[in-house]
C-alpha cells in the first residue's frame, strides 16, 4: 500500500512539474510557437547527447564499483570454470563494442547536429562500409557460437565414466525430493501413477523393481566432493527447473520425461564458506540481519553459507520458496550419512506394522 501510495504522489509531482513548465512558456511573450528546430536547438540537443554519455559511463562504473560484490563466488564444479571463462569473454567483447558504438552514436549526434545552410551528404550504398560491418560481427559471433557449443556439449556429455554417482531430483510445487541409487548405484523405476501417499511411497517407486528397495530418498541433498554425479530429473506436476548457481548448472524438470545433467563438485560446503568473498558477503548480511533482530523483525537470524538447489521456472505462487539445501563433504563424511538413512525397502517393510516415518511428509504422511 506504502508503495503504490509513493509512486501516485511521484506521478502527481511529475504532472505539476509538466503544467509549471507549459505556464512558463505560455508566460513568455517572446517564446518562438515554432515546431521546426532552430541551430540553437540543435545545439542544446548536441550538449545533451554528451551530458548522457557521460551518464550512461558513470552509472555503469558505479554499478562495477557498487554491485560486483553481490556476484556469485568461483564455481564449485569442475566444468564451472570454463563456463565463467566463456561468459567472461562475451561480456568483454560486448562492453568494448559498446563502449565504443555509443560514443560514436552521441559523438556524431553533436558533431553533425543540424545548422541553417548545412546539407546531409547522401551515400546510396557503400559495398566497403557494408562488407566491414557485416563481416566484422559475423566472424566475431560465429566463434563465440562455436566456441558455446564446443563447451555445451562437453558440459552435456553424461556418461557413466569415472563410476558417478546417479541421484535424482523430483520437482513438485513447491519442494524438492532427492533420491540416491543406494548400495547398487542403481535407481529404481518410477512412475508418478505409482505415487501412494498412504504407504508412504511418495515418487511412485516401483515396489517390484529390486534395484528400488535400497534406493534411498531424503529432502537434504549430500554430495561427495570430487566425484563425478549424475542427476536424473522427473517432474510430478508442472516445468520446473533445477538450478544449482554455485556448479553452473540448470537442466529443466519436464513432466512426463527424465531429463540429465552431470557435474563433479570441486569444493567442499567448509572450503566455500572460507571464501573470502563469501566470508564478506556473510558478514555484511548478518549486519544487516543484527539491525533487524534489534528491531525485533522477522527473519533477522544470522546466516550461514550454503549451496543451494533451486527451482528457475515461474512454476506457481510459491515457487520463491521452492528449495533445497546442498552439502559437499568428503567421501568419508558422505558414507558416514548415508549409513543413517532408511532405504526405501526398510520404509516400506517398517510400513506394513507401523507408521513409518516419511522422509517427505514425515510421520503417517502428516
Amino acid at each position: 500500500m506504502t508503495t503504490a501510495l509513493i509512486l501516485i504522489v511521484l506521478v502527481l509531482v511529475g504532472i505539476a512539474i509538466w503544467q509549471m513548465t507549459k505556464i512558463f512558456e505560455l508566460s513568455q511573450l517572446k517564446a518562438e510557437n515554432s515546431q521546426i528546430a532552430n541551430d540553437n536547438d540543435n545545439k542544446n540537443q548536441g550538449y545533451l547527447m554528451f551530458a548522457f554519455l557521460i551518464f550512461i559511463y558513470g552509472i555503469t562504473i558505479f554499478s562495477f564499483w557498487k554491485y560486483s560484490k553481490f556476484l556469485l563466488p568461483e564455481a564449485s564444479s569442475a566444468h564451472g570454470g570454463e563456463y565463467d571463462y566463456l561468459m567472461l569473454v562475451s561480456f568483454i567483447i560486448i562492453f568494448i563494442v559498446q563502449t565504443i558504438t555509443q560514443a560514436l552514436l552521441h559523438y556524431f549526434s553533436y558533431k553533425y547536429k543540424g545548422k541553417t545552410g548545412n546539407k546531409a551528404l547522401f551515400y546510396a550504398d557503400n559495398d566497403r562500409l557494408e562488407f566491414i560491418w557485416t563481416i566484422i560481427p559475423v566472424i566475431v559471433l560465429a566463434g563465440l557460437i562455436l566456441w558455446g557449443l564446443y563447451t555445451w556439449t562437453n558440459i552435456m556429455d553424461v556418461n557413466d565414466e569415472d563410476d558417478p554417482l546417479i541421484v535424482e531430483l523430483y520437482a513438485q510445487q513447491f519442494n524438492w525430493t532427492a533420491r540416491y541409487g543406494g548400495a547398487d548405484n542403481v535407481l529404481g523405476g518410477a512412475n508418478v501413477r505409482m505415487i501412494d501417499i498412504d504407504r508412504a511411497n511418495v515418487l511412485g517407486l516401483d515396489e517390484s523393481d529390486t534395484y528400488a528397495s535400497d534406493d534411498v530418498i531424503v529432502k537434504e541433498l549430500h554430495l561427495p566432493v570430487g566425484r563425478k554425479v549424475n542427476f536424473k530429473m522427473r517432474s510430478q506436476d508442472v516445468l520446473h527447473s533445477a538450478y544449482m548457481p554455485h556448479f553452473r548448472a540448470q537442466m529443466n524438470c519436464v513432466p512426463g520425461m527424465t531429463t540429465e545433467f552431470s557435474f563433479t563438485p570441486i569444493k567442499t560446503t567448509a572450503e566455500i564458506r572460507q571464501d573470502p568473498d563469501v566470508v564478506d558477503k556473510v558478514k555484511r548480511t548478518n549486519a544487516i540481519r543484527a539491525e533487524r533482530a534489534a528491531k525485533g523483525e522477522d527473519n533477522s537470524d544470522p546466516w550461514e553459507y550454503d549451496y543451494i538447489l533451486l527451482c528457475n521456472k515461474i512454476c506457481g505462487k510459491s515457487h520463491y520458496n521452492m528449495q533445497m539445501k546442498i552439502i559437499v563433504e568428503t567421501q568419508e563424511e558422505y558414507d558416514t550419512w548415508m549409513k543413517t538413512q532408511q532405504t526405501f525397502g526398510q520404509t516400506m517393510a517398517g510400513n506394513e506394522t507401523e507408521p513409518a516415518f516419511n522422509p517427505v511428509l514425515g510421520v503417517d504422511g502428516n
